[in-house]
C-alpha cells in the first residue's frame, strides 16, 4: 500500500459531541453551541460528529482535487472557539456571498464564517446557508457520501 505524503489532520472521530460542548469554558458560548447543534441537526438531518478535537460536523463528502489530493470532510459544521464561533460552509459557492448580505454581524475567512454569538445573526439565513452548502457540495461531489 502506498501512503500519500499528506495525511489529513481533521478526521471524523468517535469523541462525544456533548462532552466537547460541556467542556466549553464560556457559559454563553456553551449555550450557543447547543443552539447551533439543534439548528444544524434539524436543518441537515445528519447526526453531529466530532471532526478532529474541536469541529462539530454534519454529513460527509469525499473530495478530490486536480492535484490528486483527496480526503473526507463534513458537509457543514461549527466550532465554539475561545475568540469566536467558527461556522464551516462550502467554499467556492457564489450563493454563499449573496446569503451573507442578510446574515447579521460576522467576519469571514476562506472556509470559515466567524460570529461572536447566535444573537448577532439571522437564524433563517443560517439555515439557508446550511442548506445551500449541503446542496452545493452534493452537486460538486456527487456519489461521494459514504453509506450512513
Amino acid at each position: 500500500m502506498i501512503l500519500s505524503m499528506y495525511e489529513q489532520k481533521t478526521k471524523e472521530t468517535d469523541n462525544s459531541v456533548f462532552e466537547f460542548i460541556e467542556n466549553v469554558d464560556n457559559l454563553k458560548k456553551r449555550e450557543d453551541a447547543y443552539t447551533l447543534l439543534r439548528i444544524f441537526t434539524e436543518t441537515t438531518g445528519y447526526p453531529a460528529k466530532m471532526w478532529g478535537p474541536s469541529i462539530i460536523g454534519f454529513g460527509t463528502y469525499h473530495y478530490k482535487y486536480e492535484s490528486g489530493h483527496e480526503g473526507d470532510a463534513p458537509l457543514v459544521g461549527f466550532s465554539p472557539r475561545k475568540a469566536k464561533i467558527s461556522l464551516y460552509f462550502a467554499t467556492g459557492d457564489l450563493a454563499r456571498e449573496a446569503l451573507l448580505k442578510d446574515f447579521g454581524k460576522y467576519t469571514v475567512a476562506k472556509a470559515c464564517v466567524y460570529i461572536n454569538k447566535v444573537a448577532d445573526i439571522n437564524v433563517d439565513v443560517l439555515e439557508a446557508l446550511i442548506n445551500q452548502s449541503v446542496k452545493f457540495l452534493k452537486e460538486t461531489y456527487p456519489n461521494s457520501e459514504p453509506d450512513l
